[in-house]
């Protein structure tokens, strides 16, 4: 299905994980990709490969989108494309401080990291493309889409820290206030994951402890199920799709119904 064919789509932190994912399957789907990365440069460029594989043209640019260089750096290689369609945030960090009764394991240092990643990262590329979105929404007739990856975190108030989880919640609320400020020229939504099987998880563990997590998420989701990258960017791309061309200011949990609780 080439749908998205002729559209140019920006990934921030698309070098691994979910955002490697959600890049590989825009390509599929016809689009034209820029990958970025911060500090991953090699799996930036498998994640290019990947990407022109299914027939895509690719640019990749390293860039901390906490940084406003960063962000115009990453806009500008979507000006040299003549346009910008698609544009979803995918970098964040955490610190891993999961015994949310301990408020010594944060400290202020790792809210304004975090913060600034999670959620002004995402305000200041809006805020560095929206001449871009806006102009490709005038040249096609068709809103422009843009998609934060938040989490379950933000709804719940759970996973690996408070500032974490205050960070997604602060991205989820930001999400509206974009939607009803840039429509109709631009569309705006989040999805939610809750457990990925990614190296953000399997990097904190070795394989008999990861497969211990994955057990105990199956055992607690509805669905019977511990999520992959594909599963959360299959959900993640309806959002910039023309399916979704009357949807903005959306939330969707892609979990397995792990918010649900424990299955009875």
């Amino acid at each position: 299905m080439n749908d998205l064919e002729g559209r140019i789509a920006l990934v921030t932190g698309s070098a691994t994980g979910l955002g490697r994912s959600m890049a590989v399957k825009l390509a599929q789907r016809g689009a034209d990709l820029i990958v970025n990365y911060s500090r991953s440069s090699d799996e930036a460029e498998e994640c290019a490969d990947l990407c022109r594989a299914e027939g895509a043209q690719v640019s990749v640019v390293q860039a901390d989108v906490a940084q406003a260089d960063g962000c115009h750096a990453l806009v500008a290689a979507a000006a040299a494309r003549g346009r910008l369609d698609i544009l979803i945030h995918s970098a964040g960090i955490t610190r891993h401080a999961p015994d949310q009764s301990d408020l010594d394991a944060l400290s202020k240092d790792d809210f304004m990291d975090i913060y600034a990643v999670n959620v002004v990262g995402p305000y200041m590329m809006v805020q560095a493309a929206k001449p871009l979105l806006v102009a490709a929404h005038e040249q096609t007739g068709r809103a422009s889409a843009v998609l934060n990856t938040s989490s379950i975190a933000g709804v719940l108030g759970i996973g690996s820290s408070v500032a974490y989880a205050a960070s997604k919640g602060a991205l989820n609320t930001m999400t509206l206030s974009l939607a009803r400020a840039l429509g109709p020229s631009i569309r705006v939504n989040a999805v939610c994951p809750g457990f990925i099987g990614t190296r953000w998880f399997r990097d904190k563990m070795d394989e008999d402890a990861f497969a211990k997590v994955e057990q105990s998420i199956m055992a607690r989701t509805p669905l019977a199920a511990a999520s992959g990258p594909d599963d959360i960017a299959d959900a993640a791309l309806f959002f910039v799709s023309d399916a979704a061309r009357h949807v903005t200011g959306e939330t969707l949990l892609v979990d397995a119904g792990l918010h649900l609780g424990m299955p009875q």
